[in-house]
């Protein structure tokens, strides 16, 4: 054995890596593993030799990974989950198609309006596919963040161009969507009713815009998401500055007004990894969502 192979840490250690991560204690995680707890504690220190580096804190209320541990596993969880899929890659997909799961991270609107059907099309090509869709708010690191940590083989992102992306990932746009003033159908002046926002709206793709926006006062709602906002202003609480993905379904009481021209936009893409982006899975389900995309 070289001494680089020396160096780099196993497939069992990467395993205990993982799941002293997800259950917080090297106990847990022995559990978790079949483990004893020395032999959890044992790897740990082993891995935190190979790599030169302290990985996790240890304290009575269990083990937080340091910044560098969480570097270490995410890269453990994107190695972890390359294994996983190697053999149906190297099988190709059988008579009925692809199988075995499919890791989404979307935020809400997309989740909502622009994955199910690229999911209904691809279960009926391949219904051996078992997509996991988990609900990310778009804020901080967002969808591309649980991508770049091995949480999700894709991630359903806002793309502005302005904010780097993790580093190690690839992303392409699937559509731009306009925004647009939402208001209480029937009211003469709508610019002129408070503002009803969410923490995930006016990202650094409308800041711009929105500050020459003399007539946009401060938020006096601010709700958890943005079919909470649509519900506030179908009961004439206030207007709103919605995307368009946020209005697919539009209450009878509630008004879209297009903001003209130089109206806001913002893109809608994906995010994955280099080396998933090649893979059949990843490959079709972008596939569906550009059909998708394309029809809206």
């Amino acid at each position: 054995m070289s001494r680089n192979e020396q160096n780099e840490p196993t497939l069992p250690e990467l395993r205990v890596l993982v799941a002293v991560d997800e259950t917080g204690t090297f106990t847990a995680a022995g559990e978790r593993l079949g483990l004893s707890q020395s032999a959890v504690s044992h790897a740990v220190r082993t891995c935190e030799r190979r790599l030169g580096a302290v990985l996790f804190d240890r304290g009575r209320h269990g083990a937080r990974p340091t910044e560098a541990g969480a570097r270490a596993v995410a890269r453990a969880r994107r190695i972890l989950r390359l294994l996983e899929t190697m053999g149906a890659e190297t099988r190709g997909a059988g008579p009925e198609g692809l199988t075995g799961p499919l890791r989404i991270a979307a935020f809400r609107s997309a989740a909502a309006h622009l994955l199910p059907a690229a999911l209904a099309r691809l279960a009926a090509r391949h219904p051996g596919l078992a997509p996991e869709v988990r609900i990310v708010r778009e804020i901080g690191r967002g969808t591309a963040g649980e991508v770049a940590d091995g949480r999700a083989d894709l991630g359903i992102a806002t793309l502005d161009g302005t904010q780097a992306l993790p580093p190690g990932l690839v992303s392409a746009s699937l559509v731009s969507e306009p925004y647009a003033l939402v208001h209480p159908a029937g009211h003469p002046a709508p610019r002129t009713l408070p503002l009803v926002d969410w923490a995930e709206n006016c990202g650094s793709y409308t800041r711009a815009w929105w500050a020459e926006q003399d007539w946009i006062p401060r938020a006096t709602i601010e709700a958890e998401d943005d079919s909470v906002v649509l519900s506030m202003v179908a009961q004439g609480l206030g207007m709103a500055v919605m995307p368009a993905l946020s209005l697919a379904v539009v209450p009878p009481s509630v008004a879209v007004t297009d903001l003209g021209p130089r109206r806001p936009t913002r893109s809608v893409g994906y995010v994955t990894t280099p080396e998933l982006a090649r893979s059949a899975a990843v490959r079709e389900l972008v596939r569906e969502l550009r059909g998708t995309a394309g029809v809206r």
